[in-house]
């Protein structure tokens, strides 16, 4: 997994940009996390509960994105994508939405998901 964390311009708000197949993950630190204290403390605390055995899984909930946390991984995925119904698509646009699916969601490895949101804090300064 490949990412870049950049100020915008204009605003000044941190923006992070994804590798493909990761996508997902930047709008969900933008949306959800920003430079919010409180939520980079609960996220890295329900890894250390899933790293102690406290917990197998463990689901935070946000506005747009939800995460998942497991022994194996970390899950991000847009709450649409959770929550949508099944369509039957046509087969012409049936490859585009496989490539919209997988910006829907996205997983890695716990511990490149701890050091991805310790790097964010680091750069939104949301970690004292």
């Amino acid at each position: 997994m490949e990412y870049e964390f950049v100020h915008d311009a204009i605003t000044g708000a941190a923006k992070a940009k994804f590798s493909y197949g990761h996508e997902v993950i930047g709008p969900w630190l933008e949306v959800e996390i920003g430079d919010n204290t409180q939520k980079m403390t609960d996220l890295l605390t329900a890894i250390a509960n899933i790293d102690s055995g406290n917990n197998n899984e463990i689901m935070i909930t946000g506005r747009e994105y939800s995460v998942t946390f497991s022994h194996d991984d970390v899950i991000v995925q847009n709450n649409s994508s959770i929550n949508g119904e099944a369509h039957e698509m046509p087969a012409e646009l049936a490859e585009d939405f496989d490539d919209y699916e997988q910006s829907c969601s996205s997983s890695c490895g716990i511990d490149d998901f701890r050091q991805l949101l310790l790097s964010w804090a680091k750069f939104t300064n949301s970690l004292q």
